[in-house]
């Protein structure tokens, strides 16, 4: 978010198209929604697939982040990879209660990298913020923090640990995408044809 009393940049706003991946269930959705309009989703919907126009204000510049909110992606089909190919910036989002769903964002990685190329994709990894149920804590079961870190730094990503149900961390893992996003794509990136589906603002 752009820091109180600093004007904005004059210019273009630019346009970055984000896509939300991993397996189904690991609140992919409830992310995006966090972030987006500040809403928890408590009930589990499987998403077919969304897309969300986010205008942000963030390092004294506004972007606009074209969100693809899609489904589970348990195996790579054509449309997986015609996501693959319209983003710039990839959140690989995982669950703490499912030891599966990183393994699959491992297979992820790799389609990401096939497709795109290392030089041509920034992305993010981020854990699961749907398992939040209580103030005490979750049933996590597996693996450590330092754990991941360590793995983050093996496949040359950031992680965040997040909660969409308290809100913890949810926006820095966007704006860290938004900014990856800026430095390689200073231009942006071609707004998509595809008619949204909702509009939000972040201030």
């Amino acid at each position: 978010m752009a820091r109180p009393g600093r004007p904005l940049k004059a210019g273009r706003v630019q346009r970055y198209t984000t896509v939300v991946l991993g397996a189904g269930g690991v609140g992919k959705s409830a992310l995006v929604m966090r972030y987006g309009q500040n809403k928890f989703l408590d009930r589990y919907d499987p998403t077919i697939e969304e897309e969300y126009e986010v205008t942000v204000e963030y390092e004294g510049r506004r972007s606009v982040l074209n969100i693809i909110d899609t489904a589970g992606v348990e195996q790579f089909t054509g449309i997986n990879e015609n996501y693959i190919q319209r983003g710039v910036g990839f959140v690989l989002v995982f669950s703490l209660t499912q030891e599966a769903s990183l393994r699959e964002l491992d297979h992820i990685r790799q389609h990401i990298y096939r497709i795109k190329g290392g030089e041509q994709a920034s992305s993010i990894l981020a854990s699961d913020g749907r398992n939040h149920r209580t103030d005490q804590g979750y049933n996590r079961t597996f693996p450590s923090y330092q754990a991941m870190q360590e793995l983050a730094v093996k496949w040359g990503l950031p992680f965040y640990e997040t909660s969409a149900k308290k809100g913890w961390h949810v926006s820095e893992v966007f704006n860290d995408l938004l900014s990856r996003m800026r430095k390689r794509y200073p231009n942006g990136t071609p707004q998509s044809k595809k008619r949204r589906r909702d509009q939000c603002h972040i201030m």
